[in-house]
């Protein structure tokens, strides 16, 4: 696969390290050198900080190139633009990406479940461009709302993937009866590497359990308040109840949904216990790390429970979409107790009745994680071989 050139697109930067843990994993996984991966980025200097330019070729998707206006591909693309009043060709044209590849490489649209929020139509407008490109186009690792499969813009865009590969069920049984090319597979940052990172004298070797919460959770919820309310009350019936520290672990620091500004309050609340510890900002790589190295994890961000999932971690997510409830449903068979959706937390302590039970049926989790991964991982191969066939 290594002698093609993968685009990957859709990605806003690594202050999201969900976004991050795509880029590594999906590298890792198609086995491509950095001169044959291209990342279109929204946020380059973000993705620099974080070491992507090691594993990837970065292009500021905002970047045009010096066009050749003597190229037959240049008066095509004006062409279309002028009397079709079609953007499309010059959009591709003008793109610096245009320079680094041929027809037949590969696009991957690595953003998860974007188009489940806000404007779907740069996402369509990307596809089309890289289309017209002459690239393969593949919608890689997703999960969608069905119900946003209601839209004729999206269905049409789905139709016209080369591939799909879908990480949960809910959303592979919805998109296979829009485009047959969907295959099931899991979320590719289950083969996100971790580093070895020891916070052990921190915390003075007590068991640990990782928290994650996340601004969108809140946006979600009915009852003003509820959600933070019933973080601060599991914290309490941690620190009272238990001889466990907590480890308040962030995943997403941009600025309008930074984790650190919840997370924040909470340790300035807790702090005095001096068993409640707010983790920095690091990279994906080291938040896996520090994340296995909990007892049980709770998190609202997706990825930071795919490093909870993937190491074996007991986890609940306070869930707000689709794929929570599916990657669940997939490892456990009922996302029942391992999921707790924001928008329908009503009562104050539901989520330390959910983590109680957690802790009652820890050993089960564990074993059952321990045993289930390896089949449940394989289905990233379903993915991989389509991947190679185009």
């Amino acid at each position: 696969m290594s002698q093609k050139t993968y685009v990957l697109y859709a990605h806003d930067g690594s202050g999201n390290h969900g976004c991050e843990a795509l880029v590594r994993s999906t590298c890792k996984l198609i086995g491509t050198d950095k001169d044959h991966a291209v990342l279109m980025s929204t946020s380059p200097e973000e993705d620099k900080k974080y070491g992507l330019s090691d594993i990837c070729t970065i292009l500021d998707k905002t970047d045009k190139r010096t066009l050749d206006r003597t190229k037959p591909a240049f008066f095509k693309a004006y062409y279309n633009l002028k009397v079709k009043h079609n953007y499309t060709p010059i959009e591709f044209y003008e793109s610096k990406v245009a320079d680094l590849v041929k027809k037949g490489d590969i696009a991957l649209s690595i953003g998860g479940d974007t188009y489940c929020y806000g404007s779907m139509m740069p996402l369509i407008r990307a596809h089309e461009k890289y289309t017209y490109g002459g690239l393969k186009t593949v919608y890689w690792g997703c999960s969608i709302e069905p119900e946003l499969l209601e839209n004729p813009d999206v269905v049409n865009d789905m139709r016209n993937f080369d591939l799909i590969t879908a990480r949960e069920t809910i959303s592979y049984e919805a998109l296979k009866k829009v485009n047959p090319n969907t295959v099931l597979v899991c979320d590719s940052a289950f083969f996100l590497d971790k580093k070895d990172v020891d916070f052990s004298q921190k915390f003075q070797n007590a068991p640990i359990v990782g928290i994650n919460a996340s601004p969108l959770i809140e946006k979600c919820e009915e009852d003003k308040g509820v959600v933070r309310q019933n973080y601060e009350n599991l914290i309490e019936h941690i620190l009272n109840n238990t001889d466990m520290s907590v480890a308040l672990i962030p995943h997403v620091v941009w600025e309008a949904v930074d984790d650190r500004k919840i997370l924040k309050e909470f340790y300035e609340k807790y702090k005095h216990s001096n068993r409640v510890f707010l983790i920095d900002d690091c990279p994906c790589e080291d938040l896996k790390g520090y994340i296995s190295k909990c007892r049980f994890f709770i998190g609202a961000r997706t990825h930071s429970t795919i490093a909870a999932y993937s190491t074996c971690v007991p986890t609940l997510v306070v869930g707000y979409s689709v794929k929570a409830r599916g990657i669940a449903k997939d490892l456990f068979g009922t996302w029942e107790n391992y999921v707790l959706p924001a928008q329908e937390i009503k009562e104050k302590n539901e989520l330390t009745n959910a983590f109680i039970w957690l802790q009652e049926n820890e050993s089960n989790i564990k074993k059952h994680l321990s045993t289930i991964l390896p089949e449940y991982k394989s289905r990233i191969n379903n993915g991989l071989e389509a991947l190679k066939s185009l």
